[in-house]
């Protein structure tokens, strides 16, 4: 009841669309923060590239180029979601607090974090099942990127080894923030 109570008074507001796409009618908490978040809420009609990132692995740099991805086109409604885990032998064992320090120092992150996050098998967060359930595709190493169009739809599946500065995936970021935000 409370849930549905917050709903109407968002869609009352005009802060959430009556459209809540599935995939993300979700709340998460941002790293090392206290209050989650309703991704609808916060990203509705935005075009997003969604991430599983790693502190301690061979694709960490490409935190950098998905920071400046993030900073081109924000503006123009776009956004790149990190999803720290620790599933892939390891490679982000710190604390979310070592995390946000790191990610932040290193390579400038602004864009959003979230809490650490299972992403494969079973376990996984509710997100990541819908991100697989969409597209077939579970991330199988850190830094495994979903593009998600305006309406909340997955365009795409990348792999770890596809850099934010790959030509398709760049391609289709300007194709999605080039059509019209929902109504």
């Amino acid at each position: 009841m409370k849930r549905f109570l917050i709903s109407v008074l968002l869609l009352a507001s005009g802060s959430v669309s009556l459209a809540c796409s599935p995939l993300l009618d979700v709340s998460v908490r941002p790293l090392a923060g206290k209050e989650p978040v309703h991704l609808c809420e916060k990203f509705d009609g935005k075009v997003l590239l969604i991430v599983n990132t790693a502190s301690k692995c061979g694709f960490t740099p490409q935190y950098e180029g998905l920071e400046a991805m993030h900073a081109k086109y924000a503006e123009k409604g776009f956004a790149v979601l990190g999803f720290p885990s620790n599933e892939f032998m390891g490679q982000e064992p710190g604390s979310e607090e070592q995390i946000k320090e790191f990610c932040t120092l290193t390579y400038g992150v602004k864009f959003p974090m979230f809490e650490k996050t299972r992403v494969k098998g079973d376990d996984a967060s509710v997100l990541y099942k819908r991100l697989r359930e969409a597209t077939g595709d579970a991330p199988g190493w850190n830094f495994h990127k979903y593009l998600v169009d305006r309406n909340g739809r997955v365009v795409n599946s990348f792999g770890s080894r596809t850099k934010p500065e790959d030509k398709e995936l760049v391609g289709l970021v300007e194709k999605l923030i080039a059509e019209p935000a929902p109504k």
